[in-house]
């Protein structure tokens, strides 16, 4: 056999090569200012003291200019920090747990289902075979009025359901936190298929007796990345309001969104959402700086309602019979694709290392000017962000996410036990998902935090934050009498 020339790409330790390549680029400045420093404070200590004096001497300044040139520096420096955003702190936030006496295991929601659809075996298997590759657990939720043959999605139980998931999520937050309800200056709160009239937040300054000038909003029909929205309508308004607290309420009452017909895209909503709830608290207070949690970096949002197939790809409609249910369409994960690459080009510039950004650049030139085959280069987020928070909509949404954004088993890992022990929470799970993290003892001082959700319009919306302090495993978090049996395994197929 003749000799081969050795594979270079093996034999040279390539990742090492791009640590340094990054490590350089991403502390250019610093690299650049160490030897102009260096050569300073050398010439200061040739100098000497009396030649320093000289040269201050010899500039022949004298007190009037001194005087403004001081005045123009506090008035430069007022402007600056009066223009400078205010700092958005994330004090704490509370977690609904459902009780055991909710639980719906396999059999129970498959016997259920058979008792409601007897006349329909189609619609009962299709529901098996989308539970048994969900990836959901035996532990997930339903609220009361589904537990019933047929479920009663009345009025009067969607709003015991709103009650019970709300109102318990609030008096967690309130006992953690030691706040008032009428400390609260802003309230927002998100739920899309439950809109009553007076609205949830008239519910909620009603029950806790909150101020009659609180600025309150109520937020519906905008899908699982509400919670994210709601986050951004509160960034704003404490931008104008200072010194105030926002409370902000993200879920979804499932009572009235059960479908009971026979059409396939809308039985999928019933095998997926489960009960959840989240309520933060935010603020802008200086003093709060020092217990908060974390900082609100950036918000950016992506909405791709003008394409039809975007706005109708998740669409709340009627069936041929009559029966109201959520449809979702086959083209559900092409259209997230597409918002999700609209929303990382625009984060991307915002918290990528100057690295990233030069390798996505150089490749994209190299494509236009050289050869158009060129394989396109992925920015590595993983160089952003210690932690990531997908929204659990389902496990495909989380594969195609990992694979897209090039993830390991562990990035992943809160969204997926996130949907095997609570299910498709909608808005929330975003913030059951952090909660997992900081049950594994994971979250440190100056980690951060990327949330992704997509919702219904279509909209793929992120939010990104920074931890202030290495945060204790709580105990009171719903993962706590469970944590210590994750991660578990999740098999593609589970047989019912």
């Amino acid at each position: 056999m003749p000799p081969t020339l050795p594979d270079y790409s093996n034999s040279v330790k390539l990742k090492y090569v791009k640590l340094g390549y990054q490590y350089l680029v991403n502390n250019f400045l610093t690299f650049l200012l160490i030897p102009i420093m260096a050569a300073i404070v050398l010439e200061v200590v040739r100098l000497g003291p009396e030649e320093i004096l000289n040269l201050g001497r010899s500039l022949e300044l004298d007190l009037v200019q001194i005087l403004c040139s001081l005045f123009l520096i506090i008035i430069i420096t007022t402007v600056y920090f009066m223009m400078k955003p205010r700092t958005v702190y994330l004090v704490e936030y509370a977690l609904y747990k459902p009780p055991v006496t909710c639980r719906v295991p396999f059999s129970t929601f498959m016997e259920h289902s058979r008792l409601n659809n007897m006349s329909d075996p189609k619609s009962v298997q299709f529901q098996m075979r989308i539970l048994e590759r969900s990836g959901l657990g035996e532990e997930t939720c339903l609220p009361p009025a589904n537990h019933y043959i047929p479920p009663v999605p009345t009025m009067e139980a969607s709003r015991a359901e709103a009650e019970l998931v709300i109102f318990s999520a609030i008096d967690s937050l309130f006992k953690k936190t030691g706040i008032k309800p009428k400390d609260i200056d802003i309230l927002v709160l998100n739920c899309s298929m439950f809109s009553p009239t007076p609205s949830m937040t008239a519910m909620v300054v009603n029950k806790y007796k909150m101020r009659s000038n609180i600025r309150s909003f109520n937020l519906s029909g905008m899908g699982c990345s509400a919670g994210i929205i709601s986050i951004d309508l509160a960034r704003d308004l404490l931008q104008v309001h200072p010194n105030s607290y926002a409370l902000v309420i993200s879920t979804e009452i499932i009572t009235p969104s059960y479908y009971s017909g026979k059409e396939r895209s809308m039985l999928l909503p019933n095998c997926l959402f489960r009960m959840g709830g989240a309520a933060i608290l935010l603020s802008n207070r200086r003093r709060e700086k020092r217990r908060s949690k974390y900082n609100l970096v950036h918000v950016v949002r992506t909405h791709k309602g003008s394409d039809d197939k975007a706005y109708k790809c998740v669409y709340e409609e009627e069936d041929p019979q009559g029966i109201r249910g959520v449809s979702l369409s086959k083209d559900l994960m092409a259209i997230a694709g597409e918002a999700l690459k609209s929303n990382i080009t625009t984060i991307g510039p915002l918290v990528l290392p100057a690295s990233e950004q030069l390798l996505f650049l150089f490749t994209l030139i190299g494509r236009k000017v050289f050869n158009p085959k060129w394989k396109p280069y992925i920015p590595d987020f993983k160089q952003a962000f210690e932690h990531f928070c997908i929204h659990a909509g389902g496990r495909a949404v989380i594969d195609e996410l990992q694979k897209n954004l090039q993830l390991s088993a562990e990035h992943v890992e809160a969204s997926r036990m996130t949907l095997h022990r609570f299910g498709n929470t909608s808005s929330s799970s975003l913030w059951y998902e952090l909660n997992y993290i900081e049950a594994k003892g994971r979250m440190k001082k100056g980690d951060r935090v990327w949330q992704i959700a997509f919702g219904s319009g279509f909209k793929c919306n992120s939010a990104v934050w920074k931890c202030n302090r290495t945060i204790k495993t709580p105990n009171d978090s719903p993962w706590s009498d469970c944590i210590h049996r994750y991660p578990v395994e999740i098999p593609e197929i589970v047989k019912i």
